[in-house]
């Protein structure tokens, strides 16, 4: 009987140190999900961004395409060719008529 008691304490023990560890080691799992969770949150962000960049980049240059079919055209029906077809910096898509009184 005391051999049973014994070895009865001896197994509560063990399964006392492994609940700890399991504790420990559960903890352990929900800080590397909790970090895991933040880097794919970033990511998705970042792509989203990213998506929103490479649209925006798309978007200007269909301006700029669009500007110089029309100034393309617009040299067609007058005749002129001092211009260049396509634009060369950021200020020519800000004024569309190509620089101060160039025309």
């Amino acid at each position: 009987m005391w051999k049973q008691l014994f070895d009865l304490a001896k197994q509560i023990t063990f399964l006392a140190q492994d609940t700890q560890k399991n504790k420990a080691s559960i903890k352990e799992l929900q800080n590397q999900m909790e970090e895991l969770t933040e880097t794919v949150r970033q990511i998705a962000y970042e792509l989203r961004r990213d998506r929103e960049n490479a649209a925006h980049e798309r978007e200007k240059l269909l301006l700029r395409l669009e500007v110089a079919l029309l100034r393309s055209e617009r040299r067609a029906v007058t005749g002129r060719t001092e211009q260049p077809l396509l634009l060369n910096d950021a200020e020519d898509l800000s004024n569309p008529e190509g620089g101060a009184g160039n025309e």
